[in-house]
Protein backbone atom coordinates (compact mmCIF):
# COMPACT_ATOMS: atom_id res chain seq x y z
CA UNK A 1 0.00 0.00 0.00
CA UNK A 2 1.01 3.39 -0.26
CA UNK A 3 0.21 6.67 1.24
CA UNK A 4 -2.61 9.15 0.16
CA UNK A 5 -2.06 12.79 -0.39
CA UNK A 6 -5.24 13.39 -0.06
CA UNK A 7 -8.10 14.32 2.02
CA UNK A 8 -10.77 14.08 -0.27
CA UNK A 9 -10.40 18.08 -0.79
CA UNK A 10 -6.75 17.77 -1.55
CA UNK A 11 -5.39 15.41 -4.01
CA UNK A 12 -1.87 14.63 -4.75
CA UNK A 13 0.13 17.56 -5.06
CA UNK A 14 -2.23 19.12 -2.74
CA UNK A 15 -4.18 20.54 -5.52
CA UNK A 16 -7.72 20.77 -4.85
CA UNK A 17 -10.10 19.40 -7.32
CA UNK A 18 -7.80 15.95 -7.24
CA UNK A 19 -8.31 12.54 -6.28
CA UNK A 20 -7.85 12.09 -2.45
CA UNK A 21 -8.96 8.64 -0.82
CA UNK A 22 -10.21 9.89 2.33
CA UNK A 23 -9.09 6.80 4.83
CA UNK A 24 -5.40 7.68 3.91
CA UNK A 25 -4.46 4.78 2.52
CA UNK A 26 -4.81 3.55 -1.31
CA UNK A 27 -5.25 0.13 -1.85
CA UNK A 28 -2.61 -1.14 -4.69
CA UNK A 29 -5.27 -2.32 -8.42
CA UNK A 30 -8.34 -0.57 -6.36
CA UNK A 31 -9.42 2.30 -9.66
CA UNK A 32 -9.56 5.52 -7.42
CA UNK A 33 -9.31 7.55 -10.74
CA UNK A 34 -12.75 6.13 -12.08
CA UNK A 35 -14.33 6.58 -9.12
CA UNK A 36 -13.07 10.54 -9.04
CA UNK A 37 -14.26 11.41 -12.32
CA UNK A 38 -17.82 10.30 -11.95
CA UNK A 39 -17.94 12.28 -8.18
CA UNK A 40 -16.01 14.93 -9.95
CA UNK A 41 -18.96 15.17 -13.13
CA UNK A 42 -21.92 15.09 -9.63
CA UNK A 43 -19.91 17.53 -7.81
CA UNK A 44 -19.48 19.83 -10.64
CA UNK A 45 -23.33 19.60 -11.42
CA UNK A 46 -23.98 20.27 -7.30
CA UNK A 47 -21.37 23.20 -7.10
CA UNK A 48 -23.54 24.74 -10.53
CA UNK A 49 -26.74 24.44 -8.13
CA UNK A 50 -25.50 25.88 -5.14
CA UNK A 51 -24.28 29.37 -7.17
CA UNK A 52 -27.43 29.30 -8.59
CA UNK A 53 -29.04 29.69 -5.08
CA UNK A 54 -26.81 32.45 -4.37
CA UNK A 55 -24.12 30.05 -2.27
CA UNK A 56 -20.70 31.66 -2.81
CA UNK A 57 -18.06 28.57 -3.06
CA UNK A 58 -16.05 29.58 0.22
CA UNK A 59 -20.07 29.15 2.36
CA UNK A 60 -20.59 25.92 0.88
CA UNK A 61 -19.50 23.68 -2.15
CA UNK A 62 -19.57 19.95 -3.45
CA UNK A 63 -15.61 18.16 -3.45
CA UNK A 64 -15.37 14.89 -5.09
CA UNK A 65 -13.70 11.81 -3.18
CA UNK A 66 -13.21 8.22 -3.36
CA UNK A 67 -14.32 5.68 -0.84
CA UNK A 68 -12.23 2.63 0.27
CA UNK A 69 -13.22 0.49 -2.64
CA UNK A 70 -12.70 3.66 -5.18
CA UNK A 71 -16.28 4.26 -5.58
CA UNK A 72 -16.86 8.05 -6.47
CA UNK A 73 -18.26 9.78 -3.09
CA UNK A 74 -19.60 13.90 -3.03
CA UNK A 75 -18.93 15.21 0.17
CA UNK A 76 -20.54 18.96 1.01
CA UNK A 77 -18.05 20.97 2.80
CA UNK A 78 -18.76 24.87 4.18
CA UNK A 79 -19.69 26.94 6.94
CA UNK A 80 -22.78 25.32 9.31
CA UNK A 81 -24.41 28.18 8.39
CA UNK A 82 -24.52 27.74 4.64
CA UNK A 83 -25.49 24.00 5.78
CA UNK A 84 -28.65 25.58 7.76
CA UNK A 85 -29.44 27.22 4.50
CA UNK A 86 -29.16 24.55 2.27
CA UNK A 87 -31.46 22.21 4.63
CA UNK A 88 -33.78 24.95 5.11
CA UNK A 89 -34.52 25.24 0.90
CA UNK A 90 -34.95 21.58 0.59
CA UNK A 91 -36.64 21.14 3.38
CA UNK A 92 -39.04 23.94 0.95
CA UNK A 93 -39.37 22.03 -2.25
CA UNK A 94 -40.60 18.94 0.03
CA UNK A 95 -44.46 19.24 -0.36
CA UNK A 96 -46.58 19.91 2.97
CA UNK A 97 -47.15 15.94 4.03
CA UNK A 98 -43.20 15.40 3.57
CA UNK A 99 -43.48 13.51 0.47
CA UNK A 100 -41.24 13.12 -2.69
CA UNK A 101 -40.12 16.69 -4.01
Amino acid sequence: MSKAIGTGENGPGGSPDETGADHGLWVRGVDYLEGWRVARAAADQVNLALLAAKFEPAQLRAVPSTDDAGRGVVRLVGAPTAAVRLAELVAGLVDGDGGEL
